[in-house]
């Protein structure tokens, strides 16, 4: 039951009751209803800012843990990345080192990706970078994992031919040298016996009598067999080239005979020819080279199969004699 009010009436000095009226109660009920929305607005901010409904805490538990998620796997990638980066180095520097093949590229380990952007779709979240970032990461990762598996097939595959290969690269002196005393004259430059000038002398020279005979130095096969016994032309004289395989060629002039012919395969060891003095030679011998990827090397390097440590250091000393070449 609703309470009377009265108010004090200073006319008649008494008190009047409070007649409330319809309009009244219409006005406190509105200013009631208002007030409790303002309060439960405010109440509704306050709570919406500061306190995190049930489901809003499971979802900051659940983005907080995608965050270490995403920072472990950060991590295990990087340590990947490194692990690869290894393989990568040995690879070249070992593997492909011993088997006598060229390092992979860098251009290839590192090529990136082309075409349209392919993150386009990853753009305009919260966390984009985030997760750009880490799909590149992957996307490097297995491309140069691909590249590093198809290179270990390679050596794989090398190493299936690793004894073809040993019997093919040159590795015994040309003609018998037992004491040594045959080798005339090494890689370098050298007096040239005709010109008499200094000239980069492109092999070595071994003194024998004619008919001294001159073996293959490692499996191949015959590729030039042709020449000639004048002074001047090619100036090898009469000379063999073998094909190795592997990059490797050997050639050997002035000879007096050659006793293979155009692609004949030969094994190391075998008879080739004879020491001669025919081309531009002053005195028999055999001018013995070694080519590699085309570019003629240094022969001292490809003895090892004939010579001890002892041998090696004594042919080394011999080789660096500026002395005057025979051709």
């Amino acid at each position: 039951m609703a309470k009377v009010k009265y108010f004090y009436d200073p006319r008649t000095l008494s008190y009047r009751k409070i007649e409330r009226t319809w309009q009244h109660r219409m006005r406190d009920m509105g200013v009631f209803v208002l007030s409790s929305a303002m309060f439960a607005f405010v109440f509704y901010v306050i709570a919406d800012n500061l306190i995190d409904s049930p489901k809003e805490k499971r979802l900051k538990r659940e983005l907080d843990n995608m965050a270490l998620q995403y920072d472990i796997m950060n991590e295990r990638m990087n340590q990947i990345g490194n692990v690869l980066a290894d393989m990568q180095y040995r690879d070249d520097n070992i593997y492909r080192v011993i088997f006598e093949a060229d390092p992979i590229p860098s251009e290839i380990r590192k090529a990136g990706f082309g075409g349209a952007n392919r993150y386009k779709n990853m753009e305009g979240f919260t966390n984009s970078d985030l997760i750009i970032d880490t799909r590149k990461n992957l996307d490097i990762l297995t491309k140069q994992t691909y590249v590093q598996s198809k290179s270990f097939d390679e050596v794989l595959e090398l190493a299936k031919n690793k004894d073809k290969m040993l019997q093919s690269i040159p590795a015994i002196q040309p003609v018998a040298n037992t004491d040594l005393r045959r080798m005339a004259s090494g890689f370098g430059y050298r007096i040239h016996p005709i010109y008499k000038v200094r000239k980069l002398h492109t092999g070595m020279d071994f003194s024998a009598p004619i008919g001294t005979p001159i073996y293959a130095t490692g499996d191949g096969k015959v590729i030039h067999d042709r020449g000639s016994d004048k002074v001047g032309g090619h100036g090898y004289g009469r000379y063999v080239v073998i094909d190795h395989g592997y990059g490797y060629k050997t050639l050997y002039g002035h000879m007096s005979k050659i006793s293979v012919k155009y692609g004949t395969s030969v094994k190391r060891g075998d008879v080739i020819g004879y020491v001669g003095n025919t081309g531009a030679s002053t005195a028999p011998h055999l001018h013995y080279e070694v080519i590699k990827n085309g570019n003629k090397i240094n022969p001292i390097n490809f003895y090892y199969n004939d010579l001890t440590p002892e041998e090696y250091e004594l042919m080394l000393q011999l080789s660096a004699s500026s002395n005057q070449s025979f051709d």
